[in-house]
């Protein structure tokens, strides 16, 4: 009897290769940029000054006497309107005629007196310039002198404060009802209001006022003479 020997035989398996396993590695960062440096600020004696401020230019000056004449040098007419005490050249005529009064010359308050011009075209009378020039200039002339010797000490600091003008009193004076051959309007005692240095109120009175173009001018300052 046959006996079957059974070898066990080892299968030989090839061999494995040894498995690698990856890590897994950390990513490499980009280093962070540096600050920029803080902008330094230029010294207070290197910034640049800043822009004045515009100076305002200052008014024109008032004209005490308004246009008399056209561009051709013609007198311009006559018209009826009515003076304004309120007239910046009436305003300004005032103030030389104080100015006048407290200096003691009377050629700073011409422009505050009738224009020859317009009294050559108002009077109905022969050679009028020369009525204005020898005749009412020349009492004018007088009155200034007397105010401010009345005046007395006090005349070197006086002030315009205003005019009183009795507004019921202003009369249009029709053509030949004072030898005019244009009418106007005419107003008698107005009030030249001052103020002395210690703050004293005076007053002095202007006889007469007629209009010229709607301007109050004085023609009689202290009396008719």
């Amino acid at each position: 009897m046959l006996g079957l020997c059974c070898s066990c035989s080892t299968a030989t398996h090839p061999p494995t290769a040894p498995t690698t396993i990856a890590s897994s590695a950390s990513p490499t960062l980009a280093p962070e940029p540096a600050p920029a440096p803080a902008a330094t600020a230029a010294p207070a004696s290197l910034q640049p000054a800043p822009e004045p401020a515009p100076v305002p230019s200052p008014p024109p000056p008032i004209d005490p006497v308004p246009p008399l004449v056209d561009e051709s040098g013609r007198t311009l007419p006559q018209t009826d309107a009515l003076p304004s005490t309120e007239s910046p050249s009436f305003r300004r005529r005032l103030e030389l005629l104080v100015e006048a009064i407290r200096t003691d010359d009377a050629e700073l308050a011409v422009p505050a007196f009738f224009p020859v011009l317009a009294y050559a075209e108002v009077k109905d009378i022969a050679k009028p310039e020369r009525d204005w020039q020898h005749r009412l200039i020349g009492a004018f002339t007088r009155n200034v002198h007397e105010y401010h010797r009345r005046l007395g000490e006090a005349a070197s600091s006086i002030q315009l404060r205003g005019i009183e003008v009795p507004e019921a009193k202003v009369k249009f004076m029709k053509p030949g009802s004072e030898g005019n051959k244009l009418g106007y309007h005419r107003v008698l005692r107005s009030q030249l209001l001052l103020t002395g240095a210690d703050g004293r109120e005076l007053a002095l009175e202007i006889t007469s006022m007629i209009s010229w173009r709607g301007e109050w001018y004085v023609v009689h300052l202290h009396g008719f003479k």
